[in-house]
């Protein structure tokens, strides 16, 4: 039985036949889609953005429920737990893959965007203009990716970070405390990908510092800067997050999901669960 929340790899939307996903994919409308359970918790090695041209979705990001209608724009980066309910059959989408390494190639522009840090919203409806605006991009995103040209992997890539800054736009400014870009900033992403991945085995500010190779007290100083929250308080929260995901799964026992994120006994997650949302986890379960 899998005791953890799965984590799909680009190659299951994106498989080009070498068993190799490309940096940036754009499915196209009507594709056969994968056979994967997306009406369950799980995350992804990859960023997607979508916009929604018509019908309706029902859309968790991090346990928090959306409804995705025409002229949404929907945001997946690798570290959130995503879950789709209700997919109305007309339900057509403009969608965007690309990868972590597409991101760090890129970094001179995407660092700059806070959106990919802290997301303030994963379902972000725009005005009319806004989202005829985004749409033209996509357009043209799409007809270069299409066109067969020797430098079509350069062309899609510039064309994609020209998106991202136009859509950083629509999303709130970063605030005074660290400069776009900054090292800090970068840093403290970083740590929020690592808390993502060792957060069920590895607790401590010490293990992330040591990773970033800074001190625990520089990374927590980061941390609250870029987020305004303690590093400490950030790899709880991760934990709780995914606790919260697992004991949805009534196929786990409070003991299996304690043993998954390897608390010492049910009794410890059980008090550590209960510090952390205000209930125990047989209480979640009633109330989720």
């Amino acid at each position: 039985m899998n005791e953890r929340i799965p984590t799909y790899q680009l190659q299951a939307f994106a498989a080009d036949g070498s068993g190799q996903a490309p940096e940036v994919f754009f499915p196209a409308y009507g594709a056969v889609k994968p056979t994967i359970p997306l009406h369950q918790p799980y995350r992804g090695n990859y960023y997607k953005i979508s916009l929604c041209l018509r019908g309706t979705a029902e859309f968790n990001a991090n346990l928090a429920p959306y409804v995705v209608r025409p002229g949404c724009l929907v945001l997946a980066t690798p570290d959130v737990i995503k879950e789709w309910g209700r997919v109305a059959a007309d339900y057509e989408t403009l969608s965007i893959f690309f990868t972590r390494d597409f991101i760090s190639a890129n970094n001179a522009a995407t660092g700059k965007l806070r959106f990919f840090v802290t997301p303030p919203t994963y379902v972000l409806p725009l005005g009319a203009v806004e989202a005829a605006s985004i749409e033209e991009s996509f357009r043209f995103l799409q007809q270069k990716y299409n066109t067969p040209n020797a430098q079509r992997a350069n062309i899609v890539k510039s064309i994609l970070t020209s998106l991202l800054y136009e859509i950083g736009t629509l999303y709130d400014p970063v605030p005074a405390g660290l400069p776009q870009g900054s090292r800090g900033r970068q840093l403290a992403a970083s740590f929020r990908q690592l808390v993502q991945v060792h957060c069920a085995t590895e607790r401590s500010v010490q293990f992330y510092a040591a990773a970033l190779c800074i001190t625990p007290k520089h990374l927590t100083e980061l941390v609250k800067e870029a987020t305004g929250q303690t590093a400490s308080a950030c790899i709880a929260g991760a934990v709780a997050l995914e606790a919260k995901a697992l004991l949805q799964n009534p196929a786990l026992t409070v003991a299996q999901v304690a043993a998954s994120l390897q608390f010492a006994d049910q009794f410890a997650f059980s008090r550590f669960f209960k510090r952390s949302t205000g209930l125990s986890p047989s209480a979640f379960r009633r109330v989720g």
